[in-house]
């Protein structure tokens, strides 16, 4: 059965869906409201709750407009920044946080044998969450749309060698405060993945952008010093195995446009809305 927090959660993605395809006609509180089968004040207080934005003020988070004022004004200290600009006193962002460390050719050739797993699914503004664990630090978070069944077989697959337990440990749960608001409570996060060697440096360079910012698989091609490497780059950050933690949801399209995402377009345009809420509300 469906939590309320899921529940919550596939109204206001519905909602996003709406306002990103009706933008151009100005969809009123009303129109969006009735779409998700909810009252204009009930509406209005869930979605501002979730955001801390309306719903029109988030629109604008998600427009191409935006995104290119970002990317312009952003991009030359996107890959040496350790602070948002205007957030320095807030505390250091989540991402100073995250270390990664591979798993040694053994482990990785071998599928994870001789590693415990440890695994749990929680509740996150943007759905359900598989997240794993080993002794060494986090090894994969996915949102699990599909049974948990399903979600925890896919988790399988990437480590097919290696023992499981359903258990929240610590580790996950310094990772899950990514999802407050006061980011400086984290402890540091420590990842431990299967990867080449090229993988990681993406996704490391990955956790360079801060949140609010974006970029664009350009951009990061010529961060790691590869500009002819953008399709390389693309491949590396879809195969990104910690959602969220490491933000791939943060590389956009050169035009502005949101574009696709693993775990679906949508929550990638309430992923970058809320951020760019919460980035906002810390700068003021």
């Amino acid at each position: 059965m469906e939590t309320q927090n899921e529940l919550d959660y596939k109204r206001i993605a519905s909602a996003i869906e709406f306002l990103k395809l009706n933008y151009k006609t100005q969809p009123t509180l009303d129109d969006v409201a009735a779409h998700v089968n909810l009252s204009p004040f009930h509406f209005q207080r869930m979605f501002t709750d979730w955001a801390g934005v309306s719903p029109k003020q988030f629109l604008k988070y998600l427009s191409i407009e935006h995104a290119k004022s970002i990317l312009t004004d952003k991009q030359a200290s996107l890959f040496d920044a350790a602070y948002e600009t205007g957030l320095s006193g807030t505390g250091r962002l989540h991402d100073l946080f995250v270390k990664i460390e591979g798993m040694t050719p053994g482990e990785y050739k071998n599928g994870g044998e001789q590693l415990h797993i440890n695994y749990s699914f929680v509740q996150t503004p943007f759905g359900n969450l598989l997240v794993a664990s080993t002794p060494k630090g986090i090894c994969y978070m996915a949102f699990a749309d599909e049974p948990e069944q399903e979600a925890f077989m896919k988790l399988q697959h990437r480590l097919p060698n290696a023992t499981y337990q359903q258990l929240t440990d610590q580790a996950q749960q310094n990772a899950l405060f990514i999802f407050t608001q006061d980011w400086s409570r984290l402890n540091e996060i420590k990842l431990h993945l299967k990867g080449t060697p090229f993988q990681l440096k993406v996704w490391e360079t990955l956790l360079k952008i801060p949140v609010g910012g974006l970029t664009t698989y350009g951009r990061l091609a010529a961060g790691l010093n590869s500009p002819n490497a953008s399709r390389a780059v693309g491949t590396a950050v879809g195969d990104n195995p910690v959602a969220f933690l490491i933000p791939c949801h943060r590389v956009i399209r050169s035009t502005g446009e949101i574009g696709q995402y693993h775990w679906g377009s949508t929550r990638k345009n309430a992923m970058i809305g809320w951020e760019a809420s919460k980035a906002l509300a810390a700068a003021i």
